[in-house]
Parts: C-alpha cells; structure tokens; sequence
C-alpha cells in the first residue's frame, strides 16, 4: 500500500522539485536531444512549400463610356457580389480551361527514393546545381537523385487507368518506355507520338514526351487525372480572400513546392477569369442587340402603316382639328401605350432566360396590368367623343406611339453598339504571381523551437511521472516491461460493485435470495465489458493448455480476485459454456456470500471425504453456472490441498466442465494459490492499481515461478475513474463505445 503522508508532505517542495529535476537530468536532456533530432528530420525531410499570388480588382460595374452618359443601357449590367466572383473563379468553367491550357492533368514527376529521397536529392542539388545530374548512390539508379527532368504535353489512356500510377523509365536520354503493373507495354522516343493499344482496351494509349533529362533507367511517375479529380485538386489547392472587407480586392494564391507551377497557375486562372469576364459582358451586349435589331423592321413597318393610314384619312374627311380635352386624352394614351409596348419587350427580353414564375416576369406583368387599367379609363372617354374625332385620335395615336418606339429602340440599340464597342468587363489584374525567392513551409526556426520545448516539457512530465509510480503501480505498461508478463485486460472501478457490496453487509445470507453479482445486476458496466475482453483472451490461451483449470491469485488480499473470479464465471457462462466455480481460498474464501448460500458442504468436506461429488456442487440457475463454496474452515489448508485427493477432484471436475475457474488465496499471505496453481494450465494474477510497489509484483511472480505454476498473465483491476481516463483512454472509451452500442 502507498505511504500515508502528512499535509505538510503534500505541499509542493520547490527544492524537491529541483532535486528530482536534477536527478533526471540526463533523461531530460536525451529526450530533448531525441526531439530536436526529430525536429531536424522534419525540416530536412518535408518538401519547401513555396506560395504565388495575384491580386484582381472586381469592380460593381462595368465602366463602359455610354453607361455613364446612358442611363438605360445599366438596365442590362447586373451588381456582382465579390463572394458571387470568388465561387466565379472556383467553378468547373474557370479551372477546367486552366488544366487544359497547362495539361494539369497529365502529372509526371521523378521517382524518389522512399521517405528520404526527396531531400537527399534537393541536398545534392545545391552542390551539384539544379540542372546537372546527380550520382545514385549505392547503385540505386532506378530513383531520381536530383537534376531528373521531363515534359509531357500529352497522355492518353483507357479511362480505368486513369488516377493511377504509370511508370516512366529511361532507356537513354531520347527513348523510353512505359510500366503498368509491373508490365513493360509501350516504347517511344522523345519528340514522337508514341501510341500502342493495350490488350483487352478499346482506347489506345498515346503519350508525347517533349524533354527528358535523365539517367539511363532512372524511373518517372506519371498519372492521368480524370477530369474531376484534376479540378478537385486544383480547387483545394487555390486559396481566394478579399483583402480587406468590402474592397473588391482579390488575392489567387497557390501553395506547392514547384514554385514556377505555382506561379503559371496562379496567372493563368487570373487571365482565364478576366477573358470569361469580359466575353460575358459582351455576349449579354450582343444578345440584346440581337433583340432589338429584331423588333426595329417590325416598329418601321407599323409606322409607316399608321402614318399611312391618318394621312389617307385626313385627304377624305378634310382638315379636321382637336379640342384640348381630345388633344390632352391622345397625349396620355400614346404615353401610357408606349410605356406598356416597352414593358412587353422588357418582358420577351426576359423571357428568353427565365420562366413565367421568375419574381422580374411578375413584377414586369403587374406593371403592365395597372397601365392597361389606365389605358382602358381613356378608352372610355374616347368612346363619348364624336365617330370622326374618335377615329382621327385612335390614328395620330397609332401614329405617335409608334414613332415614340422606334425612337427610342433606335436609340437603344445605337447605346448597346457602343457600349459592346467599349466592353471591358468589371475585374482588373492588379498584380500577377512572381516566382517566389524563399518557401514558406517548413518554417523551420518555429519547428526546431517547437521541438527544443515539447523534448524540454516532455522529459520533465516524464521525471515526474517515474517519481510518481515509484510507489504503487499506476501505469499496466510498467507490468509487462519490468516483469515480461502480458496484462491481459485492465478493469475499471465499478461504483455498481460498492453497492452490491453494501448490500451483501445488510442483507442475511439465505437460499432464498437471488445471487448479487455485477455480471447478472448490471451486464453493462464498464467492468463486465472489462472480462468480456478478458474472456475474448483467454480462448487463446488455453489453446496450449493440458487442461480447462484456471486459477485466479493476487499478491495480497483485498485486490478483487474474489469479484474477478465470481464475475468471469459467469460471463464465460454467457458464452455457452459449462463452467464450475471453486472458492479454493479455505481461509478467508467468501463467494458463496455472493451466491447467497453457506459456506458447509464443500471443498474442504469434498476433499476429506465426508460428502460426494453431487452434494458439494451447488447449481446457480440465475448465473447458469456451478459453485462449490470453501467448506468449514479446516485447522491446516495447505495440508488439505496437498492431498492427492485434491488432484483427483480437479481431474474429474475437468472432465465434466468447458471450464474451472479456481479463486485462491493470495501467493505473499499463503502456500495455497502455489499448490493449487500446480493443477491449472493457466493462472491469472489480480492486481489493484496504485496499490502494489513493484517490489511486491517481483516477489509474486517469484513465488509462483518457483512452485511451477504457468503464471499466464496479470488482470489490471480497480483502476480509479480519474486514472482510467487519463493513462487508460483508449481502453475504458473502446469499452464505454461497446456499452453504448448494446
């Protein structure tokens, strides 16, 4: 058991502190020393990341000259929302011209060595220079060692290759040939098309390589994105912020480590969106041109028709002249039937991209519905004028309404010519990508730094966590590395267990009484999933095992062997198994409280003879197991247990059961669990967390060791809430996780 200190011993101790620190200082100076080498590794290892940018400019309109002299003409320009533009720049449109343009597709890249090949190569470069080629070492000339080149404009292949890995290897500098799965398939020359049909493919595979600088079998990697794949790496790859809220600035950056990819990329995608930008406002200027120049032969004909018409029928009644009231009706149904004829087309306008339901369409028909009301007002009146006065006034009105509309559509369309003339879109490219001078990633003053305070906190955690298990055992990982032997499950503290206990205090102990076990009262508790591992586990081992007989010990009493023992029993039972519980502890044994049954008629009356194998076996129907309890205490149990008699009881029992599981004293109080760990193939010994010095472990295993006993394995018991979630994470969650999900 841990110490009992005294308050003033809990009280932290800078001085102690220091001291232990001190002690340890080597250890903390080797895992500060491991960690900045590994710091140094990464730098070395990890790819410089190089980033290229550019800066547009989106401005709300186009600034076309007549747009600012017409207002008429912004009825055709939409507002465009920068994050409108940004979702613009990342669409299918935008960056599948670029892959197209740039062959982003096709990827070929030299085949570097595994895990540090890549740096080596960049390490020999700076001796060697970029373009000349390096040496391989050791031989290894099938990778790339740094100076490796190529340029493929063109990669065909079946549509099942593609995203996969073709092998690319030199034959010489002009020729080469082609791998795939492990298959030499095509041979081709730089500078040729080189196509070959692969058998059982209908698409023939075509590649055209225009620059290889290699060595002779130095291999290449290349791959044939499709082209979603293509696009959807090329859109995690461009970052698109705005520099500063509501500025309409732009920034295109690309992170890779090809910094002169990067910057083609990034520049590409700018002049790729401003050619979109501008073609889209000039293709909108070109269709309503189309539009009007449509309406403008109709609007001539039907003028001409009307002023034919008035002026043929002033020549038959005469000159004839109009009051104010009838002059002053003409002036407002040639306004309104000209503000309804220019609504209409607005309407054609729209209908030719939305449907009937679109908010515009409707709004544009409301519009149209109060001016025909109005128009029908003065169809009233002119309905009271005289016949000769309602005919000239419907004529001059024919007359000035289609004058009035093809003014202005004249006009108009005259606007749109100008303004297509002078289209040059609403984005401007501030700033195009530079080649980058240094890479942004690894940023490795901040790695090594980082490394220097993790090695540094590390070894310190580390100091103080040996100080603190140098009592009882905290950590089941310390079991196996200082005493070899596997911790086959590790059991949480069951606050369920507490109560059952409590009521094992309170309640007499009579036949009529169900058994109080965690397994039959809560099957869900942490715990039980806990042994539902541990009897995962033993199935292998037993698979070497002369008999079924397991005995279950501990170093010292009052660690659960006892609630192990009872509870593993019957979940071994839930499995389908015949299993038969012996409480071997003839000294302090107390299962057959749990069983709710006495302790007479068992082991030690067995063993002596007094009763029969049927009288001492006790059936617990509700925990589908078997039980023999402990007997009367005898005066020597040590003795009793040397008995050939015991030997011969284990041999029959075995016969009769799938298991038996044994619980014995423990090995430091008694001779027992030695002489009972002789008959069983497998002995598990239960251990408390934090309870037991590894002094106290050594010396168990040491005793069993030496009776003979096959000691199999620890069970890690009792291990509190606040341990099982800080040092036992993954196993109390695995189990927590299982529970759930019954």
């Amino acid at each position: 058991m841990e110490p009992v200190t005294s308050q003033a011993n809990d009280e932290i101790d800078l001085g102690e502190l220091l001291d232990v620190l001190a002690d340890n200082k080597k250890l903390i100076l080797v895992i500060t020393f491991i960690t900045c080498l590994i710091g140094a590794a990464i730098s070395f290892l990890s790819r410089p990341i190089y980033k290229a940018d550019s800066l547009l400019q989106i401005k709300e309109n186009s600034q076309s000259m007549v747009q600012q002299l017409d207002s008429l003409s912004n009825f055709f320009e939409t507002k465009t929302p920068v994050q409108t533009e940004i979702e613009l720049i990342k669409s299918r449109m935008i960056l599948g011209k670029t892959i197209r343009n740039l062959h982003l597709d096709i990827v070929a890249m030299p085949k570097f060595f595994p895990l540090i090949g890549n740096a080596v190569a960049r390490w020999l470069q700076r001796f060697n220079g970029s373009d000349v080629l390096s040496s391989p070492p050791f031989g290894l000339s099938h990778y790339a060692w740094g100076g490796e080149a190529i340029q493929v404009d063109t990669l065909e292949v079946p549509e099942s290759w593609k995203n996969e890995e073709i092998i690319l290897q030199a034959i010489n500098e002009s020729q080469f040939k082609l791998i795939y799965q492990d298959e030499v398939f095509l041979e081709g020359e730089v500078g040729k098309l080189a196509v070959k049909q692969p058998e059982g493919y209908l698409q023939p595979v075509k590649i055209f390589v225009t620059y290889l600088q290699s060595r002779p079998d130095t291999m290449f990697t290349l791959t044939r994105r499709s082209k979603g794949e293509a696009i959807r790496r090329l859109k995690e790859a461009l970052s698109i912020t705005e520099i500063g809220k509501g500025t309409g600035i732009l920034e295109l950056a690309i992170e890779s480590d090809d910094r002169k990819e990067a910057v083609r990329i990034v520049n590409e995608i700018a002049n790729t969106y401003l050619q979109q930008n501008v073609e889209q406002k000039s293709a909108e200027s070109q269709k309503t041109l189309e539009f009007l120049e449509k309406q403008l032969p109709a609007l001539k004909e039907q003028l001409e028709t009307a002023t034919s018409a008035l002026n043929d029928y002033r020549i038959r009644k005469g000159s004839i002249n109009l009051d104010l009231e009838t002059q002053n009706i003409l002036t407002g149904t040639v306004e309104l039937n000209t503000q309804v004829t220019l609504l209409q087309q607005k309407r054609d306008e729209l209908r030719q991209k939305f449907t009937e339901s679109h908010p515009n369409v409707i709004a544009i028909d409301k519009q149209i519905s109060r001016l025909q009301a109005q128009i029908n007002a003065f169809d009233k009146k002119i309905g009271g004028l005289p016949e000769t006065q309602q005919i000239i006034l419907r004529l001059s009105r024919d007359v000035e309404v289609n004058a009035e509309l093809y003014t202005t559509l004249l006009n108009h369309a005259q606007t749109i010519r100008v303004a297509k003339a002078g289209t040059v879109g609403n984005v401007r490219i501030i700033d195009y990508a530079m080649l980058p001078d240094l890479p942004i990633k690894p940023r490795k003053v901040l790695i090594m730094g980082v490394a220097l305070m993790a090695g540094l906190m590390m070894g310190i955690i580390i100091t103080f966590i040996r100080k603190s298990l140098s009592y009882g055992i905290k950590d089941p990982g310390i079991i196996e590395k200082s005493l070899g032997i596997p911790v086959y499950a590790t059991v949480q503290y069951s606050k369920y267990q507490k109560l059952i206990e409590k009521k094992l205090k309170s309640e007499p102990i009579s036949g009529n009484h169900p058994p109080l076990l965690l397994a039959l009262e809560n099957k869900e508790d942490l715990a039980m999933e806990s042994l539902r591992s541990l009897r995962t586990t033993l199935h292998f081992a037993f698979l070497e095992a002369h008999n079924n007989i397991v005995m279950i010990t501990g170093p010292s009493p009052g660690i659960g062997k006892t609630f192990v023992s009872a509870n593993l029993a019957v979940t071994m039972a839930d499995a389908g198994k015949k299993v038969l519980l012996i409480d071997g502890d003839l000294r302090r044994g107390n299962i057959h409280k749990h069983m709710r049954l006495s302790r007479e008629n068992g082991l030690s009356e067995l063993i002596s003879r007094s009763i029969d194998l049927n009288d001492a076996i006790k059936s617990i129907p509700l925990a589908a197991i078997d039980f023999i309890p402990t007997g009367k205490v005898p005066p020597n149990p040590s003795e009793l247990l040397l008995h050939e008699r015991f030997g011969q009881l284990l041999e029959t029992v075995s016969n009769q059961y799938d298991l038996v599981i044994i619980d014995s004293p423990p090995i430091l109080a008694a001779t027992d669990a030695a002489i009972i760990g002789r008959l069983a193939s497998v002995t598990l010994m239960a251990v408390r967390a934090g309870t037991h010095p590894l002094r106290e472990l050594e010396q168990s295993v040491k005793k069993l060791v030496q009776a003979g006993v096959n000691l199999k394995g620890v069970i890690f018991n009792g291990i509190p809430e606040t341990l099982s979630r800080h040092r036992y994470g993954q196993y109390v969650y695995q189990y927590d996780y299982r529970s759930k999900k019954r």
